[in-house]
């Protein structure tokens, strides 16, 4: 096996923290939407975008959720990594260093599923104008300039 020493799961530390403050934005930041969207609701603005939107920040939210956790299980592993190989139990720290990066790994995954859904949220807000939904990469990009 690689030797590993207590620097390697401290190199995941910065890396961490940092999905995990980008995370806790997103969080906030759907949490305001999903707020104005329910008070919008509640004062009679019953549009059918409206439903849909809360529908998609429902499962953004709850993706957001899990890759937090995710993200709070991969510190938490790279911590008991650090102590396990202070104790000089290597075989144990090469697993757990080995779950640490997976859970970071799932955690990402599921931030890109998140982006997605995020898109597609936005195309449903501008799915009231006929002429963007009919827009893709390619008639973008391939545009005939009238």
């Amino acid at each position: 096996m690689t030797e590993i020493s207590i620097n390697t799961p401290a190199l995941l530390f910065p890396a961490i923290t940092l999905l995990m403050l980008a995370y806790t934005n997103r969080f906030l930041a759907l949490a305001a939407l999903v707020r104005k969207l329910h008070t919008e609701y509640n004062n009679g603005e019953k549009e059918k975008n409206i439903l849909g939107q809360l529908k998609n920040l429902r499962s953004r939210l709850n993706l957001i959720r899990y890759m937090q956790g995710l993200s709070v299980f991969s510190f938490l592993m790279c911590v008991l990594c650090m102590y396990i190989i202070f104790r000089g139990w290597m075989v144990a720290a090469h697993y757990i260093f080995a779950a640490s990066l997976i859970l970071l790994f799932v955690s990402i995954l599921l931030s890109l599923v998140e982006i997605n859904k995020s898109t597609k949220a936005i195309e449903l807000q501008l799915s009231d104008i006929e002429e963007l939904t009919k827009a893709n990469i390619f008639t973008d990009i391939f545009k005939n300039e009238e």
